[in-house]
């Protein structure tokens, strides 16, 4: 059986430890020397991305996205994803957590799972999932994945996310506005003792929406993966044994 990214070695993907250091276990930091005519919000940006230990992972493993091991971590703690599992992806694009959802569940293997990824940015194909390019807003879009299913889904993941407008109030209704229309298409499509994951921000799952969710599952957790930045709000709704 061909070993995932995440189990090929017992430093972590890459070879190296979960805080991204190599057999020395010294950090390494990188200076932007094209400095000139960049925003400043650019360079910091890139300043992080250089020096960031997943993004450089992610580049070593073959992910698209440093995202991925967010999935990764989330799944090794809650045991989300088995072989021959159907899973949906929501707010798929690039396609970190799709890569490691067809890895897991052995999509495309003999009788492996299934993965359907939807995103409204285009995003390349990954091998072995069904990719969709369109808003799942679209009055469309939950038919569409629902076909592509052929049938219910043990795992439902979103990890989509609103653009950001600095503003904590309006990015947290916006993200909620997100959760709870995954939330629905959840609650239709996922067989009996599925699992739910989803992006909300710190402060957790907004009560309402944690009230009818608790309602429907065994288990309802909130985490922040160690692949979350530290300076990032998100968190992550872990909620397992779906009760249809």
């Amino acid at each position: 059986m061909k070993k995932s990214p995440s189990q090929r070695s017992g430093r972590g993907p890459g070879g190296r430890d979960p805080a991204g250091r190599g057999a020395s276990g010294r950090g390494l930091h990188v200076r932007v020397k094209t400095a000139r005519g960049r925003k400043t919000s650019s360079l910091i940006w890139l300043q992080r991305q250089l020096n960031d230990p997943y993004v450089r992972r992610a580049k070593a493993e073959g992910f698209r996205s440093r995202a991925a091991f967010k999935l990764i971590e989330l799944d090794d703690r809650f045991k989300i994803l088995k072989p021959g599992m159907k899973v949906v992806d929501l707010g798929a694009a690039p396609g970190g957590w799709t890569q490691v959802a067809v890895d897991r569940v052995r999509a495309g293997q003999p009788k492996g799972g299934l993965v359907v990824g939807i995103d409204v940015n285009a995003w390349d194909k990954v091998t072995g999932a069904t990719c969709l390019t369109m808003d799942f807003m679209d009055n469309k879009a939950p038919d569409l994945l629902k076909a592509a299913l052929g049938g219910k889904a043990d795992v439902v993941l979103s990890d989509m996310a609103a653009p950001t407008t600095g503003h904590p109030g309006t990015d947290h209704i916006r993200i909620m506005a997100l959760a709870e229309l995954a939330w629905a298409f959840a609650e239709e499509v996922l067989a009996p003792g599925g699992i739910f994951i989803c992006k909300v921000f710190q402060g957790g799952t907004e009560g309402d929406l944690l009230k009818q969710i608790k309602t429907h599952f065994a288990v309802v957790k909130h985490a922040k993966p160690p692949a979350s930045r530290k300076d990032s709000a998100e968190v992550y709704l872990a909620a397992i044994g779906f009760k249809a």
